[in-house]
């Protein structure tokens, strides 16, 4: 049973750090290479992530500067991001793009709020499927007693990682009004 909501545990951790992955794609108004460093840039003929022919670079207050390995796939590397249809600014600056972030409207702060939710709904249904998973390996139990104290501990995971959840939840909508 130990073993059970132990792997269950490290599960959920599993999540949580998918979640925290996810959370960080989405825009704020604080500059994250994580908006861009997925756009796919077609680098002599193959589709390639930005992150791996590109540095990205924060400039505050709401700039990303890249910076390519290669100077003549510049171009290329300003039209993906402005195709990706991000909202961004995109510039090309000498031998940089410049990706300025325009002020969230209280319309997109909204829409970002509400995927916020959706990715964090998706967390949770994750870990239901997980602790669905354990509860039916601990049905299997003879001991009732050994049952019961086991399905309190994995309710304590459950709880603890909706608390997790709820805690990265409130600082992502935090960023979104910043």
């Amino acid at each position: 049973m130990e073993q059970h909501i132990q792997e269950f545990e490290k599960k959920t951790q599993d999540i949580i750090e998918w979640l925290r992955d996810e959370l960080a794609g989405v825009r704020t108004n604080r500059p994250s290479a994580k908006l861009i460093d997925g756009v796919k840039v077609d680098y002599f003929g193959t589709q390639t992530p930005l992150k791996q022919i590109a540095s990205i670079s924060i400039e505050p207050p709401r700039d990303l500067v890249v910076s390519t390995w290669d100077k003549s796939s510049i171009p290329v590397v300003a039209k993906s991001i402005e195709a990706a249809n991000l909202g961004l600014s995109v510039a090309v600056q000498g031998v940089v793009v410049r990706v300025s972030l325009p002020e969230l409207t209280g319309e997109r702060r909204n829409e970002l709020k509400k995927l916020v939710k959706q990715i964090a709904e998706e967390a949770r249904i994750r870990m239901r499927r997980e602790r669905d998973e354990v509860q039916k390996k601990m049905n299997g139990a003879e001991n009732e007693d050994e049952k019961f104290r086991a399905k309190e501990k994995l309710q304590k995971a459950v709880d603890a990682f909706n608390t997790d959840v709820s805690a990265l939840i409130d600082r992502k909508n935090a960023e979104i009004d910043e």
